[in-house]
Order: C-alpha cells, then structure tokens, then sequence
C-alpha cells in the first residue's frame, strides 16, 4: 500500500514540475488561495477560500493531456451538480441560471524525524443549486472544511482514522450572502449530524478586520458540540498581513475543550508566490488548562502556469506532549488543484 501510495504521489510531483516549466509568468485570472491578495488588504482574511477562475482556455502545449484531464473533471462536477439540481425543478419553474459545482483537492507528504510515512489527503466539492435560490448548497467532504487551514489541523490527520472523516450535507442559508448557515447531513462513521453557524466580519479601519464565529452542533453517537473562534487581522501593507487566531471546540463525548491560538505573518511576494509564517499552539481544557503541541512553521506557496494548480513547500519543528516535547523537524509537500467554479 505504501509503495503504491509513494507512486502516486512521485507521479503527481512529476506532472507539477513539468507545468511550472514557465511558473514566472503571470498567468491572467490565478490567484492564491492561502495568500494576501494585491490591492484588496480587507479580503485577505479569507484569502484560504478565496475563488480561482476556470483555467480551461489557457491549455498548454506543455501538458495538452493535464488539461484535458482538468476539462473532463470539471465538466463532470457540472453535469452532476445539474443532475441534482433537477430534483428541485418545479413545472412552472424556468429558471436562466445552471447549476454549477466546485471540487478541490489537495495531496501531500509531511514526513518528519519521528514519523516518515505520514501522508495528506483532502477533497472537497460544492453544488450551488439555483433552483432552490441558490440558498443551499450539497457539500462533500472528507475532512472539516469550516476548521481554519493550519499545520495543527494537519497534524491531527495521523491521530484520526481518516475514513472517519468523511461526510456529506445539504447547507442552507435564508439568503445568499447571510453570514448563518445550518447543515443537516452525514458524517463521523457516518453518523447523522445537524449544525448551526454564524460568522460576522468586522471592518474596524481601513487596515483592521475582525471575523466572528460560532457553531452549534450533534451527532447522533458524538453528542454535542460548539466551536468558538476569532481572527485579528491587520494589513501592513497591500501585499502583507498579520493575523491573530483564537480556536476553541467543545466535544461533549470527552467533555472538554480544545483551543488553538496561532500567530502568521502573510506576504504575497509577487502574483504568483507567497509566504506564511506562523506560531501554533494547541491544547486541551481538561483535566486543566494545558498545552499538547506547539509549531512553527513557513510556507511557500507556488501557483503553476495552470491558474487551478498549485503547490507548497513547508519546512516546520514541531514539539508534542505524547513524544516529551522532543524536538521533531519535517517538511510538507502539497500539490492542490481546483476543478469547476462557483
């Protein structure tokens, strides 16, 4: 299984060397989704879930073949966010709009001196459904998608067993652009689930954001759930962000909290590269307030001549309780690419 897996990826590796051929150039519509972007300092707090544009007419004489694999999938992704769509058509219903879905998907290797063989894997796809008013939305997804992107959430991929992670929901929102949100679905050992969010994003100046969030949630063998979390940001510069993170999550089944704090510097060094900096901490409320791993951690992350692909290099040290707060060095490598649009 390993050597299969360590194929895979070598293959995968290989592909995003040969389109980065020409990664100098700016490529017209790429942006970087974990990056600060130019000119809009007060959207670079959701830089992480920020949109690429569909890269199918900038096909390369390169890798004619990467594009057609990425043309074929996202069709695909389309024609099933179409197909479900229907289910929601009335007679009289005519609607301009198609549905249309977004999928991502992310693969790496993050060895490190005390594990080697520690492998990354996630993939999330999202319907938008404009016959229910583009309110809701079907999402799959084989991790937590509404958990912040950050080398901790990473690190508790070799904790969990990853086919516990899996999970399929309809979300829906009264309008398109409410900041509460609520999901009813599967997931967990597929386990049926509800939760509530709500998220608010402050404007305090020109250069300061603040974003707000809460949830509510039960599964139906985990019990209940919240999650608490608050994000200081504040723009340096067009191209530079600090931003502070606060990550509380009750679990009802171990009745206590895990919190995460960390502290990242972004740059967006040019359109195409960026750098994050950051200091994690992590720890659990029970049976007293104390610390179960620190990190720290720079990732660069590298957009390829396709606008959908990209690819990270993260050199970190990480200290964890269960290894004595031993010193443990390792560095992540991550392919990502994005097929569709929403």
């Amino acid at each position: 299984m390993k050597c299969r897996r360590l194929s895979l990826y070598a293959a995968i590796w290989l592909s995003v060397l040969a389109t980065s051929a020409s990664h100098g150039q700016t490529v017209p519509g790429a942006q970087n989704h974990d990056a600060p972007q130019p000119n809009t300092p007060k959207g670079l707090s959701d830089a992480v879930t920020s949109k690429v544009e569909e890269a199918s007419t900038l096909a390369s004489d390169e890798s004619p073949w990467l594009d057609s694999m990425h043309r074929r999938v996202s069709e695909s992704v389309n024609d099933t966010a179409r197909w479900f769509d229907q289910f929601f058509m009335l007679d009289e219903q005519i609607s301009n709009e198609q549905a249309v879905g977004e999928a991502r998907l992310k693969l790496g290797w993050r060895p490190r001196t005390n594990d080697l063989n520690v492998f990354e894997s996630r993939f999330k796809v999202r319907v938008r459904l404009p016959n229910l008013k583009n309110r809701v939305d079907l999402v799959l997804s084989d991790y937590d998608d509404e958990q912040p992107d950050t080398p901790l959430q990473y690190n508790q991929i070799d904790r969990q067993d990853q086919q516990d992670r899996f999970s399929v929901a309809l979300q829906w929102r009264r309008q398109a652009d409410s900041g509460l949100s609520h999901r009813i679905g599967i997931g967990r050992r597929l386990q049926p689930f509800v939760k509530s969010r709500y998220r608010k994003n402050l404007s305090l100046s020109e250069h300061t954001d603040i974003r707000a969030e809460t949830s509510l949630y039960y599964y139906s063998s985990d019990g209940f759930g919240a999650e608490l979390a608050l994000a200081y940001s504040y723009a340096i510069k067009e191209n530079s962000l600090l931003r502070f993170n606060n990550n509380f999550y009750f679990r009802d089944n171990s009745n206590d909290w895990l919190w995460q704090h960390s502290w990242q510097h972004l740059w967006q060094y040019n359109a195409n590269n960026a750098v994050i900096n950051g200091l994690y901490i992590e720890g659990l409320s029970q049976p007293s307030y104390h610390l179960e791993e620190y990190l720290i951690s720079s990732r660069w992350r590298q957009s390829t001549s396709k606008a959908w692909l990209f690819y990270e290099i993260e050199p970190f040290i990480t200290w964890r309780k269960d290894e004595n707060f031993n010193t443990s060095y390792g560095i992540a490598l991550r392919v990502e690419g994005y097929f569709g649009k929403i």
